[in-house]
C-alpha cells in the first residue's frame, strides 16, 4: 500500500503564496496533509539585532500569510512553533508522522549551518528533503561556480548570468491547499538556551514568547510585540503579501516611472512620496517574489521601449539592475560564509585600522564587543547613532532610519561614508550593527556588502569620493525640506543656513526658536523655551583631509582581513605612530582584538536608543579637540588597553 506524503512546508524568507517554487514542489506531491509552519528561532529572537520596526514588519507578514492560507482552506493557517528548528522539527516528524520536509533555499551563513543540521536530522528520521531556489534571481551558489569565486563586481554577475538559464516566470498562487491534519501532540518543550540578548534595549518587559510551544492559547498564533516585550513600532511602513502586491501594482500602473527609473538620479531627500519603490523590505521577508518584481518590471520596460525608443534606462542603474546588486552580495556571502560579515579572516575585505575596532570571540571569531581606542571617537559614534552630530543632513537621515526603518540608498551612502572614511574614521562593523537593528530591509549579505562598499574596503576603491554633509544634500533639496521634517527644531531656519545652522548669527538663532549650542544634551537656554540643536562635532573639511591621508596610507599598506599581519598584530609595524585610527606604532592596540585581550574600555551594541552622550563623557584630561592626534590624556587611555599578540 502506497503511503501518501505528509508534508511540512517550512516558511522562512518566503512569506507569500504567489510564485513560491518551494510551495509548488510541496503541492506537486499531492500530499495527504500539508502543515504550513514557521519556527520561532531563538537565533533571531535574541542573537540577531532587530528593532521594533522590523519585528512589526515580520509580524505583519506572518499574520497576512496566515490569513491568506485560511482563505484557501478554513482548517489551515500558518502554524508558529515557538522553539528552535533544530529541536522542534525532529519532534514534529514523529508526532505528525511527516514524510517530507520542504523549504526554500537560504544561503545566509547562519541559515546554511541551520539547514545542514536540520537536513541531517531529517535524514536520520527517514524524512525526504525538498529544497527549491526562489529567494534570488539566480542561485547564489551557481553564480559563484560560474564566476569561479565570490561575485565582487556587477560585471561578474552580469557575465555569469548570461551562462545561466533565464530568470523563470513567476508561478501563480495556489487556488487551494490540503488540510493540515491533526495538530495535537504531546512533546517536551525545549526552551532556548541562554543567549546574549542583543535586543534587550528594546524590551520594556520580559520576553514570554517561549512560554508554550503553541502560544498562550494553544492555537499556534503569531507572537505579538507585547509577548516579545518589545516596545511599540514607529514605522508607517507595514508588511504582508497583500500590501506588497498592491504596492507593486500601483507602481506598474505608472510605466514612465518604471521604465525611466535610474537609481543614482533618484532624490535621497524625497519623502512624501519617496523616490524609490520601498519594496525592498518585502523582498527581504519574501512577501513579494523577486521574480514577480523582475518580470512585471521587465515587461513594463519592454512595452514602454517599443513606444518610446531610447528613453528607457538599462541595467545596472534601472530597477531590474538593482536586483543584480542584491545577487552580487548574496553570491559573495555564499562563497565566503560567516567571514563575509566581518573584516577578520575576510580575504576580500581591505584592512583599515579604524577607530572602535571589533573585539572578536576567540572561539567563534564573531565580533561581540568593540574596543574604545578613543573616547572622542566613541562619543562621535553615539552622536551619529542618535542623530545629534550637528550636521542636519546626517542627523535627519539617522532619525528617519531610527523612526521609520528606511532611508534612501544615497542617504545610506552619506551616513556610511560620514561614519567611516569621510569623517569619523570608525570601523564599518559599528555602522553595520546599527543598520542591522534599524533597517526594515536588512539582509545579512546586502548590509555587510554595502558597508564594505561605502567604507571602500571591498567592491569599491575610490575612497577619495566623499559625500559632503553640506553640499551634497543641497544639490537635491536647496530649501532643506527633508531636514525640516526630520530635524524639526531647525524648521524656521532659512535655506541659507539649513545645512550649516552654526553659521547663523545668535540673535537670528533665538528669533527662529532654536540656538546652536553644546552636543545635544541641553534642553533650554537661560530658562527660556528655546530649542537647542548641537554644534557640529568636528570641522568637516579638516576631518576629510585627515581621513583621506589615513586611507591613502592604508591602501599603500595593502593587506586584507586574512593576512597573517592582521591576525598576529604585526600590521602595526606598517603604520606611522601619528596615523589616524588605532595605529600608534608597534605598541598600540590592535584592530583584530580577541576576547582574551579585552581591555578596560569596551562598547557593545544591544539595541534600544543610543547610549546617552553624558554616559560616555571622558574625564577632562581625556577630552580631545577635533583633529588632534594622541597627546596628553589620550596616551593614558592607550595605555589602559592591552593587546596580546596571538602566538
Amino acid at each position: 500500500m502506497t503511503v501518501k506524503p505528509r508534508v511540512l512546508y517550512w516558511f522562512r524568507t518566503d512569506l507569500r503564496l504567489h510564485d513560491s517554487p518551494g510551495l509548488k514542489a510541496a503541492l506537486d506531491l499531492y500530499p495527504e496533509v500539508l502543515y504550513p509552519i514557521w519556527t520561532w528561532d531563538p537565533q533571531y529572537v535574541y542573537n540577531t539585532r532587530v528593532g521594533p520596526n522590523r519585528w512589526q514588519f515580520l509580524i505583519d507578514c506572518q499574520n497576512d500569510l496566515s490569513t491568506n492560507i485560511t482563505k484557501l482552506n478554513s482548517k489551515s493557517k500558518l502554524f508558529v512553533l515557538r522553539e528552535a528548528p533544530q529541536t522542534v522539527l525532529p519532534k514534529l516528524f514523529k508526532a505528525w508522522r511527516i514524510t517530507h520536509l520542504v523549504f526554500e533555499k537560504d544561503t545566509d551563513a547562519y541559515a546554511r549551518d541551520r539547514d545542514h543540521e536540520v537536513t541531517n536530522l531529517a535524514k536520520k528520521a527517514g524524512i525526504t528533503i525538498i529544497c527549491r531556489q526562489g529567494r534570488n534571481l539566480y542561485d547564489p551558489d551557481e553564480l559563484v561556480d560560474i564566476n569561479g569565486g565570490p561575485t565582487m563586481t556587477i560585471a561578474q554577475v552580469q557575465s555569469a548570468a548570461k551562462k545561466l538559464p533565464a530568470v523563470p516566470r513567476p508561478l501563480p498562487a495556489p487556488l487551494s491547499l490540503p488540510d493540515p491534519g491533526d495538530t495535537s501532540f504531546e512533546i517536551d518543550h525545549s526552551l532556548p538556551e541562554p543567549l546574549l540578548d542583543r535586543n534587550a534595549g528594546y524590551r520594556n518587559s520580559k520576553d514570554s514568547s517561549y512560554m508554550s510551544i503553541a502560544g498562550p492559547n494553544g492555537d499556534f498564533a503569531v507572537p505579538t510585540l507585547k509577548e516579545l516585550g518589545i516596545t511599540p513600532a514607529t514605522t508607517p511602513h507595514r508588511g504582508g503579501e497583500s500590501i506588497a502586491l498592491k504596492n507593486l501594482a500601483d507602481l506598474i500602473s505608472d510605466p514612465n516611472y518604471i521604465a525611466t527609473f535610474s537609481k543614482p538620479e533618484s532624490a535621497p531627500t524625497a519623502f512624501s512620496p519617496q523616490s524609490t519603490t520601498l519594496l525592498s523590505p518585502h523582498l527581504h521577508f519574501g512577501s513579494l517574489s523577486i521574480r514577480k518584481f523582475y518580470w512585471d518590471t521587465e515587461d513594463t520596460i519592454v512595452s514602454f521601449s517599443k513606444r518610446h525608443k531610447g528613453k528607457a534606462t538599462v541595467p545596472p542603474t534601472n530597477l531590474t539592475g538593482q536586483l543584480l546588486f542584491r545577487d552580487m552580495y548574496f553570491g559573495a556571502q555564499a562563497s565566503l560564509g560567516h567571514k563575509f560579515g566581518r573584516m577578520l579572516d575576510n580575504p576580500k575585505c581591505r584592512f583599515i585600522p579604524w577607530h572602535l575596532p571589533s573585539i572578536y570571540d576567540d572561539k567563534t571569531a564573531y565580533p561581540t564587543k568593540y574596543s574604545i581606542d578613543s573616547v572622542e571617537a566613541d562619543i562621535w559614534f553615539k552622536r551619529w547613532q542618535s542623530g545629534t552630530t550637528g550636521f542636519p543632513w546626517i542627523d535627519g537621515l539617522m532619525r528617519q532610519l531610527r523612526t521609520e526603518g528606511w532611508i534612501h540608498h544615497l542617504g545610506r551612502h552619506a551616513v556610511a561614508c560620514f561614519l567611516t572614511r569621510g569623517g569619523c574614521y570608525i570601523d564599518w562593523e559599528r555602522g553595520a550593527e546599527v543598520f542591522e537593528m534599524w533597517l526594515l530591509d536588512h539582509e545579512v549579505a546586502c548590509n555587510a556588502g554595502n558597508w564594505q562598499w561605502l567604507s571602500a574596503t571591498a567592491f569599491f576603491s575610490q575612497y577619495f569620493r566623499i559625500y559632503s554633509p553640506i553640499t551634497f544634500p543641497a544639490k537635491w533639496d536647496k530649501n532643506g525640506d527633508f531636514v525640516r521634517k526630520y530635524v524639526p527644531e531647525l524648521g524656521k531656519y532659512p535655506a541659507k543656513y539649513i545645512y550649516e545652522p552654526w553659521k547663523a548669527p545668535i540673535a537670528d538663532q533665538k528669533s527662529w526658536g532654536c540656538v546652536i549650542k553644546g552636543d545635544g544634551l541641553d534642553s533650554d537656554v537661560n530658562g527660556l523655551d528655546i530649542k537647542v540643536y548641537p554644534k557640529p562635532m568636528f570641522d568637516f573639511s579638516e576631518r576629510r583631509k585627515i581621513c583621506l591621508d589615513a586611507m591613502k596610507k592604508a591602501y599603500s599598506v595593502h593587506i586584507f582581513g586574512d593576512n597573517p599581519e592582521v591576525k598576529d598584530g604585526s600590521w602595526q609595524e606598517l603604520f606611522d605612530n601619528e596615523g589616524e585610527g588605532v595605529t600608534k606604532g608597534p605598541v598600540g592596540p590592535g584592530a583584530a582584538v580577541h576576547g582574551s585581550a579585552v581591555g578596560s574600555f569596551t562598547g557593545e551594541i544591544t539595541g534600544g536608543d543610543a547610549t546617552s552622550i553624558s554616559e560616555l563623557r571622558p574625564p577632562e584630561d581625556l577630552k580631545l579637540t577635533a583633529g588632534r592626534k594622541r597627546v596628553g590624556g589620550q596616551m593614558k587611555l592607550d595605555g589602559m588597553i592591552q593587546k596580546k599578540r596571538r602566538l
